[in-house]
């Protein structure tokens, strides 16, 4: 059963969603730590918390609302944007992070997140693997790299990363549908690896075709604010098919 992880991502401390990654396209949906309660309410275990601030100024802003959602909630919480740093890792984990997410550093300085990987461990590590037409995309998708998708992670996966999160940036915000074909591919090339699809849900539906089609994770968050998915009936789908 695909395991089910909402999204709360932050501009100057509030719950805000992008479309395709554009600063200039923000909705502001209010406090975030007042969503992680309400996830966690209705039986939610998991969150994926993103620092935008972060990810546009190269280091991490936001540390602040992860320690208020850590310290008012018991969530499991992965944290992502401006990890760049010893001290941005730290930071993020001294903040109550459980797991972060690393995507420009393993482009950029790789050698740096292999450090991390023996020190932290696979399990607190997620792989951060965003997709621009079939290429890694970096420091809040703002720059391109010359990283193809499937070679990109056959060297961490080869390293031991266990954890990607995959975004891809086109269906990101749109609530189009998420890319199903190219986490098939992922998960065809890598069938062990715990493949956290991000990117485009729009309904239940699609969730539920994300489960029918063996993707272990889905990180889903504009669907949620914009009303399209209704989080206690998701709940209850997902209790309905596998009891917990």
């Amino acid at each position: 059963m695909i395991e089910l992880i909402p999204a709360i991502d932050i501009i100057d401390g509030h719950c805000v969603r992008l479309t395709k990654g554009d600063y200039s396209q923000k909705t502001i949906y209010g406090d975030p730590m007042e969503m992680a309660i309400q996830f966690e309410s209705i039986g939610y275990k998991r969150l994926h918390v993103v620092d935008l601030d972060g990810a546009k100024s190269k280091h991490i802003i936001n540390d602040d609302v992860l320690r208020r959602i850590t310290t008012n909630t018991s969530l499991v919480v992965d944290f992502g944007g401006g990890i760049k740093t010893d001290d941005d890792i730290k930071k993020a984990f001294d903040a109550g992070a459980s797991m972060v997410t690393i995507g420009s550093i393993a482009v950029s300085n790789p050698e740096l997140f292999k450090k991390w990987l023996q020190i932290y461990g696979p399990d607190r590590i997620i792989l951060g693997a965003d997709v621009r037409n079939g290429y890694i995309s970096i420091n809040g998708w703002k720059d391109n790299s010359e990283e193809e998708l499937l070679p990109f992670l056959k060297r961490y996966v080869d390293m031991g990363v266990k954890n990607v999160l995959c975004t891809d940036i086109s269906k990101d915000g749109t609530l189009s549908g998420p890319a199903i074909l190219l986490y098939k591919e992922v998960m065809s090339a890598y069938p062990t690896l715990n493949l956290i699809a991000s990117g485009g849900v729009s309904s239940i539906d699609d969730i539920k075709e994300l489960n029918a089609a063996d993707i272990p994770s889905v990180v889903f968050g504009k669907a949620i604010y914009e009303g399209k998915i209704n989080l206690k009936e998701l709940w209850d789908w997902q209790n309905a098919s596998y009891p917990v």
